[in-house]
């Protein structure tokens, strides 16, 4: 094998978390190749939340232009072109792709464009070409997840929604996760009809409880409407449309079905099995805490681990892995209150424990909660409502989680996200003056609580 083709580590992946672990690498002066099947940048940047927080900007607008007339604005022959905005999405993500290619060339590292397959422990097949690596490193992400039932060929997923020739009258997603919420927000607000169909009695699983009952009673006030406890059963053509018949024998006509119902890692077909990487039941590859495999020379990082799936995580993971490998930098990522948002209308800021999870951990809590309609909708009309909570552990003060929902809650959050992950007490909380006229400054002006014991 020729010198050029041995190298000190070799990234299987080129997402978020591959490339900063690759050009952190390089930087430490390591001889790094990274591989990739499809686009740099990978899931984010590509189909996931860079093009979604585009098309949430663009549903943004259809409020705007209604609440601008309050506010002494007028307009006239208003209309939305759907092919124009992924146009200019597409335009974007060409620019990014573009971007990641520069910075791993800028940083020395190679990139090869193909699947990379484990041949062994140290070599790797990548579209014919054997390569080596003294350590490899997979970082291939999730992929979207389709049950399989008469017509699911039929469906969609989030890869394909950012794709769509037109806009669709009438749409079904199926699932109750952030990505089947995020995307009935935006298809709802830009004109669609939307039907959110959910196996469950909640959306958002996972999310603090008061957060997920405000925003389905936000989405049923915008017309969205929640089908629970729901399964689709076939999917069959009815002309240019599609028959969707539910497993309580309930029946649909809509123009589009969009599966969100999850996501898993993408190892299918990596040649994990072979070198004896091992996984879990859901495919993910196991790892330690400095995200290495069961075998000693191959590591994984990012939603391929299903630990933390945010993009945040990955490129923190792809880090700390290049900086405890190559820089004689031993730290590890900490997975331990990482804020989070659901780019939902109203959307979500959330860091730290939900209700249950604090009152499970700590017994004796204090719950502060507020609602209220933002100042903007005083003149618009607009009933949206923002809702904020904190939970308190009552043995030593200290906030265990915040949670907003409404506008600019991440952008809210992030802020707050450093004071939570600092430990900070309600006290202190208290102490901080707030910021007039806010939605922020009432979550430092909560006095009222619940003891929940």
């Amino acid at each position: 094998m020729s010198a050029q083709k041995k190298f000190d580590l070799v990234v299987i992946g080129a997402g978020s978390g591959g490339v900063r672990a690759a050009r952190i690498a390089a930087s430490h002066g390591a001889r790094v190749a990274i591989c990739e099947e499809s686009r740099v940048g990978g899931t984010c940047v590509i189909r996931g939340c860079v093009p979604k927080k585009l098309l949430v900007y663009g549903a943004h607008f259809a409020e705007d232009f209604e609440d601008a007339q309050a506010y002494g604005w007028s307009f006239s022959n208003l209309k939305f072109d759907w092919q124009k905005l992924i146009a200019n999405k597409d335009t974007e993500i060409d620019r990014l792709n573009g971007i990641y290619h520069k910075l791993l060339d800028n940083s020395g590292v190679t990139t090869l464009m193909g699947r990379g397959v484990l041949i062994d422990a140290h070599k790797i097949d990548v579209a014919g070409q054997v390569i080596h690596g003294d350590k490899i490193l997979v970082a291939t992400g999730g992929r979207p997840f389709v049950p399989e039932f008469p017509g699911s060929d039929l469906v969609i997923t989030s890869d394909e929604a950012f794709h769509l020739e037109t806009l669709p009258k009438h749409i079904l997603i199926v699932g109750g996760g952030y990505i089947a919420v995020e995307f009935a927000g935006i298809f709802n607000a830009l004109g669609s009809r939307v039907d959110l169909v959910y196996r469950r009695d909640l959306i958002l699983r996972g999310f603090d409880d008061d957060l997920r009952r405000n925003l389905e009673h936000e989405y049923q006030q915008k017309d969205i409407q929640i089908m629970h406890h729901c399964n689709v059963k076939r999917i069959e053509h009815q002309g240019k449309r599609l028959l969707v018949q539910f497993d309580n024998d309930d029946c649909v006509v809509v123009d589009q079905v969009m599966y969100a119902t999850g996501r898993i890692p993408h190892t299918r077909n990596l040649g994990l099995e072979q070198v004896g990487v091992a996984t879990d039941a859901a495919g993910a590859i196991e790892v330690d805490a400095w995200s290495r495999s069961s075998v000693k020379s191959i590591f994984a990082v990012g939603d391929v681990t299903n630990r933390v799936n945010l993009t945040p995580v990955a490129i923190r993971e792809g880090h700390a892995f290049a900086d405890t490998e190559f820089g004689n930098a031993r730290r590890c990522a900490d997975h331990e209150l990482v804020p989070a948002a659901v780019f939902s209308q109203p959307p979500i800021g959330t860091v730290g424990m939900t209700q249950a999870q604090a009152h499970e951990k700590y017994g004796k809590i204090r719950v502060y909660n507020s609602e209220f309609r933002a100042l903007k909708h005083t003149l618009s009309g607009r009933q949206e409502k923002t809702y904020m909570k904190l939970i308190v552990n009552d043995q030593d003060d200290t906030v265990v989680g915040l949670h907003v929902l409404g506008m600019d809650a991440p952008e809210i959050v992030q802020g707050f996200a450093v004071a939570v992950k600092a430990g900070l007490s309600k006290q202190q909380f208290d102490a901080t003056v707030g910021i007039h006229p806010t939605a922020g400054e009432e979550l430092v002006t909560m006095r009222e609580f619940e003891l929940i014991e």
